[in-house]
């Protein structure tokens, strides 16, 4: 056992996926062994010993955060890495996939509608007030959609019809940084499984019906045509995100498929959603990819410091 590569789970709640994935990595028998990561205080001199760490809660806990960059200075292969992980926004990242050729909604970043107490109206002399409301809306159109700049779960999230009801959302964003987008009225709704950048499972859902129900009919198959798209724009978005551990999700209009979100680092991989037979898929695919990184190289931060640690000149 001391030959053993070690991988490590940092969770929250969920149970059935990293509960599966520890034992289909115990199970095969390859080198590899995994846990969930137990840890308190971190000093800059202890050795955390994991070849791969999986994330799935750091987004919630700001604490994992460093410790997932400690390691990975430490030469650990973190999904997902979390310097590029943790530097994404859905506006840049929205603008990111429209100059790679995705499609998606048009979408504007809006200035704070609130400040803490040591911002001043001094601190604030760059911005033009008031905000060009008709310019936005005519950019996006109506309806449109308002939600925050960072964040998921459908949380403070705005459907909105006219002015009225954008400046009422607005309003109460407080000191989230918010975005409008153009609204995607779509006929199907598509959301893809993504294991390791470019490995790609996508399935019909749909987000308005009971969450334990949104792959319902996700067995129909797709198109041929918009089969190929969405797995080609999938990938780009994972291999230019970064993410070896996303769900991307498109909605489709008139055949176009638009990508809405695809920023999912600890997308719901949990066995009453998925169901089992897609569950088992993201069990063995994590499995996959999660040993080959720990019998792989070491490292994968791709930052400038692991290059001068090396001993290289990046010059």
């Amino acid at each position: 056992m001391t030959n053993q590569l070690k991988v490590g789970l940092l969770v929250g709640r969920e149970r059935s996926f990293p509960d599966a994935l520890i034992a289909e990595i115990n199970r095969r028998g390859q080198g590899v062994t995994a846990e969930y990561v137990s840890v308190g205080g971190v000093t800059m001199d202890d050795l955390l010993g994991y070849r791969v760490l999986v994330d799935r809660i750091s987004h919630d806990v700001p604490f994992y955060q460093p410790l997932l960059k400690y390691a990975a200075l430490q030469g650990a292969y973190v999904i997902n890495n979390p310097f590029w992980r943790i530097a994404d926004d859905k506006f840049f990242g929205t603008a990111l996939a429209h100059r790679l050729g995705v499609a998606v909604p048009k979408t504007a970043v809006l200035p704070n509608h609130s400040h803490g107490s040591d911002v001043s109206s001094e601190s604030l002399r760059n911005l033009i007030y008031p905000l060009d409301w008709e310019r936005m809306v005519n950019y996006v159109g109506l309806p449109a959609i308002l939600k925050p700049h960072w964040g998921g779960g459908w949380r403070h999230v705005h459907l909105v019809h006219d002015l009225e009801e954008l400046w009422r959302a607005y309003d109460s964003s407080g000191r989230l940084t918010m975005i409008v987008q153009e609204f995607i009225q779509w006929d199907q709704y598509i959301r893809c499984l993504c294991i390791g950048q470019d490995n790609i499972l996508p399935l019909r859902w749909d987000p308005t019906r009971p969450h334990y129900e949104r792959y319902a009919g996700s067995h129909q198959p797709l198109a041929p045509a918009l089969l190929a798209r969405v797995v080609a724009d999938a990938r780009a978005l994972n291999q230019a995100l970064g993410y070896d551990m996303n769900t991307v999700e498109f909605a489709v209009r008139d055949g176009i498929p638009y990508a809405i979100d695809f920023m999912n680092s600890a997308p719901d991989f949990d066995i009453t959603s998925l169901t089992v037979v897609y569950f088992d898929w993201v069990v063995n695919a994590m499995a996959d990819l999660v040993i080959a990184k720990a019998l792989g190289p070491i490292g994968g931060a791709t930052m400038r410091w692991d290059a001068l640690l090396r001993g290289e000149n990046g010059a």
